[in-house]
């Protein structure tokens, strides 16, 4: 083959390539995709207003890490549903802390005011998975300080605490680190004090995370939690790794869905209120279970 047929022939395969991935991204699920699992719960955020109360609920108040922002309810300046999306909102606003006692050494109540609200909502209560297919569509907000995450933890969170209820990070990304990578993560209990958990995963590195739509996604069957980031996976983790010596295993039982936006801890680091505001855009989540 001669220099221009074979640049003309790698000219056509990439657009039918770039073809074939715009149609898997911007229509319902493949065909492929149907033979192999069954879709069983989805929000496609085709409606106006705050997120549906039948498959999401909130997270409220400061929760956990010792994270700067404040998780607001049925606030549509930090939560709200439009043009097909949903944008989760992290801004820089004094609002009062619910929770506050005066004196208090605990993180959650001793500032009277909070700086920064955003949202966290889930579907625990609602609904939970054992197994099956995860997956959202989202463009992700950058800046210092800014964490968004797409995860699941243990249904039975309010029997046996975390660590040991189990937590699958499907999507995690700190945006004053690093803006290109990715972190698939997977957290459990140890059986020891020290140390009192485990946490193992990798990353994926993209150079259009807050520039473009990406799908993440998890696949989850009884032997193995996969990552995969625009379908590509990245991650494999082996469940047998998790079974405590009385044989339980967190990840052999339902899991719920989060999906937040949080603002500055020591993991993401302070934020700079000059990044704000920030949007997480989620154009679709999809949870589907084998045929």
């Amino acid at each position: 083959m001669n220099l221009v047929s074979r640049y003309h022939g790698v000219f056509l395969t990439a657009v039918a390539c770039l073809i074939l991935s715009t149609k898997v991204l911007a229509e319902p699920p493949s065909l492929v995709l149907r033979k192999k699992w069954k879709l069983v719960w989805h929000d496609e955020f085709d409606y106006t207003g705050l997120p549906n109360t039948r498959k999401w609920g909130y997270e409220s108040g400061h929760v956990r890490n010792a994270e700067q922002q404040y998780y607001v309810e049925n606030d549509t300046s930090a939560c709200f549903v439009s043009d097909g999306m949903l944008k989760i909102k992290g801004l820089s606003r004094t609002v009062p802390n619910a929770k506050y006692v005066a004196g208090s050494d605990d993180w959650r109540k001793k500032d009277s005011l909070a700086s920064y609200t955003s949202a966290s909502i889930n579907t625990f209560g609602k609904a939970s998975w054992k197994y099956g297919k995860v997956e959202i569509r989202a463009k992700l907000p950058c800046g210092r300080g800014i964490w968004p995450a797409f995860w699941m933890m243990g249904a039975n969170r309010g029997q046996v605490k975390w660590p040991e209820c189990g937590e699958i990070d499907i999507m995690e990304y700190i945006g004053a680190k690093d803006s290109t990578t990715i972190y698939g993560t997977i957290h459990r209990d140890s059986e020891k004090d020290d140390p009192p958990y485990y946490s193992t995963g990798k990353t994926i590195k993209c150079q259009t995370i807050h520039t473009d739509f990406h799908t993440y996604s998890m696949e989850w069957n009884k032997k193995y939690i996969d990552i995969l980031f625009d379908g590509k996976r990245y991650f494999r983790y082996k469940i047998a790794h998790a079974t405590r010596k009385n044989g339980d295993n967190p990840f052999r039982k339902p899991f719920y869905l989060l999906i937040n936006l949080a603002l500055g801890s020591g993991w993401p680091g302070p934020i700079d209120p000059t990044d704000l505001p920030a949007e997480l855009i989620v154009d679709y989540v999809r949870v589907y279970q084998k045929q």
